[in-house]
């Protein structure tokens, strides 16, 4: 079947499904593979639950004679080609995010702000894979007026694609780091993975909201048009910069607008290195009409979600929770940023950093080094990348070592950073603390 065929069908059952678990009645089901699971096996009881068509790529799953089926070459790909098609059909402004950190929060920042003015799409979760992005542009119709699409990847060439999916009208990378290097094989893997967007854009003729002040990607944003932020007077002529207050904990800053009037924001987020991502939302909200008043307002409310900075007060104890994820740029971030934090005793629970590949021991050790370095009182280490470093800190090997710990040994009285990727599990820890 032909795009424009299946978008026909589409535009009369605009809700998709992959999951025929959570089938929407009157839906268009797609049959994704995996390497555990075959879609095209569940086709016919996703119409028996309600879904009117089923897309799949195994002609041995269509019942004879029933036209609901509809076979193609690719399931993934002709759901990609779908919302590449979709999203031509729809004249808004489209926003791609990517970057090694910060991307997500940055999205959210964006939406936030957007919101004010707007009806945004924007990805939900986490959904900023091969599959998320294109049901997320599914997810576009008349009623929105600009939509902010996070693209994340963890090999070369995936940003690239994710792009010409999207075809955005603006860009951003957050910045770039040591992430997904088993990937990558390297920083410079991971720059110019990223700068794929920045190809994508200048091609488009599109704009980069950009900052300034990272050599990384000033180095690469040539010949595209750019809208900038940073810190105060670190580079002339900023559309909009910023500078921390204070971070006791939350972060407290004031931005401006073009040498204007300075705003003042207390947010709810934890870490000066968040002042970046706020000062990207504040560009983009800017340049879609949104006042500077409801701007410092949408970043002042916004409330961090997902295990990323988040501050939690128990009976014993005062948490900063970042277990959702962590790579070596990260873990400096989190780490440096916790040893500017004021109080009476510190606790800091690290766990082992995912898919660095063979930079993993050198990377480790750096992070042990630096918290050797630092004043925190007590350090727990968790996981096999961090048993393997030199370091006189209690070792864990996994989660559940830990957790039995806890019950005998419960730590009282301290403000405890807890990071760490997410295959250790560290987000379990804040109900045992």
């Amino acid at each position: 079947m032909e795009i424009t065929q299946l978008y026909r069908i589409y535009l009369s059952h605009p809700q998709i499904t992959t999951d025929s678990r959570t089938i929407q009645p009157g839906s268009i089901f797609f049959a994704l593979k995996g390497e555990k699971f075959n879609g095209n096996q569940f086709a016919a009881k996703a119409l028996d639950d309600g879904c009117s068509y089923a897309v799949i790529d195994q002609p041995q799953y269509a019942a004879a004679g029933d036209n609901r089926y509809i076979l193609v070459d690719n399931t993934l790909q002709t759901l990609q080609q779908l919302a590449h098609h979709h999203r031509q059909q729809t004249h808004i402004p489209v926003i791609q995010i990517t970057g090694t950190n910060g991307k997500t929060t940055t999205k959210e920042l964006i939406a936030a702000v957007l919101k004010k003015r707007h009806n945004v799409l924007y990805t939900q979760g986490n959904l900023n894979n091969h599959i998320g992005v294109p049901l997320t542009l599914l997810r576009l119709t008349t009623a929105h007026t600009v939509a902010v699409i996070e693209t994340g990847a963890n090999h070369p060439g995936e940003i690239q694609q994710l792009s010409n999916i999207v075809n955005p009208d603006y860009g951003i990378i957050t910045n770039v780091g040591m992430a997904h290097l088993q990937g990558f094989g390297s920083l410079q893997g991971v720059i110019q993975t990223k700068g794929e967007l920045y190809d994508k854009l200048r091609t488009n003729n599109g704009t980069i909201f950009i900052d300034a002040e990272n050599n990384h990607l000033t180095t690469i944003a040539h010949n595209i048009k750019q809208i900038t932020y940073g810190h105060t007077n670190s580079k002339p002529n900023l559309f909009v910069q910023g500078h921390v207050i204070n971070c006791t904990p939350f972060l407290h800053f004031a931005w401006q607008l073009n040498g204007g009037t300075w705003n003042n924001v207390q947010t709810h987020i934890i870490g000066a290195y968040n002042l970046q991502n706020m000062l990207a939302a504040a560009a983009v909200g800017t340049t879609f009409g949104v006042t500077q008043q409801d701007i410092t307002t949408a970043l002042a409310d916004y409330q961090p979600q997902n295990g990323r900075s988040l501050l939690t007060n128990t009976p014993d104890n005062t948490l900063i929770v970042d277990a959702y994820n962590a790579n070596p740029t990260s873990m400096r971030a989190a780490i440096e940023n916790f040893n500017q934090i004021k109080a009476p005793r510190r606790m800091a629970i690290i766990g082992d950093m995912g898919e660095l590949g063979q930079n993993s021991p050198e990377a480790h050790q750096e992070i042990v080094n630096l918290l050797t370095q630092s004043d925190i009182e007590n350090v727990w280490l968790v996981g096999p990348c961090f048993a393997e470093t030199q370091h006189t800190f209690r070792q864990f090997k996994d989660i559940e070592q830990v957790k039995q710990t806890l019950r005998t040994e419960k730590p009282k009285g301290y403000t405890i950073l807890i990071k760490g990727s997410h295959s250790t599990k560290l987000y379990q820890l804040p109900q045992l603390l």
